[in-house]
């Protein structure tokens, strides 16, 4: 198996497929999330990165009680969007996370599918 790649393309559809061991196996962080926007999935990059345990953030909203920094138009209002439009998603867009931590440079992709039962933020950190 080839190793998982922040840009590579088809990545939704890819996640889906993988089990959460493979998933810890990604060189960035990965959140993914059902439709009431509950994370379902996260794995241990994104655990350590964060300083935040599996066991409290999984089952958590997303928006509001694990990252409410990206409650906002750029992140939150996109999946919105998408979901009501039943259009894809997939953007990549720079960000700073503010919370728990000092401001952190990141790239994230956001990705969802009409229909999928999980979307996906993935966060990839700058040097």
């Amino acid at each position: 198996m080839t190793a998982l790649a922040f840009d590579q393309p088809d990545l939704g559809a890819r996640l889906a497929s993988l089990g959460d061991e493979q998933l810890d196996d990604a060189a960035f962080g990965i959140i993914g999330f059902d439709d009431a926007t509950v994370v379902r999935r996260y794995n241990r990059f994104e655990s350590q990165a964060a300083g935040l345990a599996p066991h409290s953030v999984l089952g958590q909203p997303l928006f509001t009680s694990v990252a409410p920094c990206m409650n906002n138009f750029m992140v939150a209002q996109r999946f919105e969007d998408a979901q009501a439009d039943g259009t894809a998603l997939d953007a990549t867009i720079p960000y700073v996370l503010t919370l728990r931590m000092r401001p952190a440079k990141v790239l994230l992709r956001l990705l969802a599918e009409p229909g999928a039962a999980t979307r996906y933020v993935l966060v990839q950190r700058q040097p």
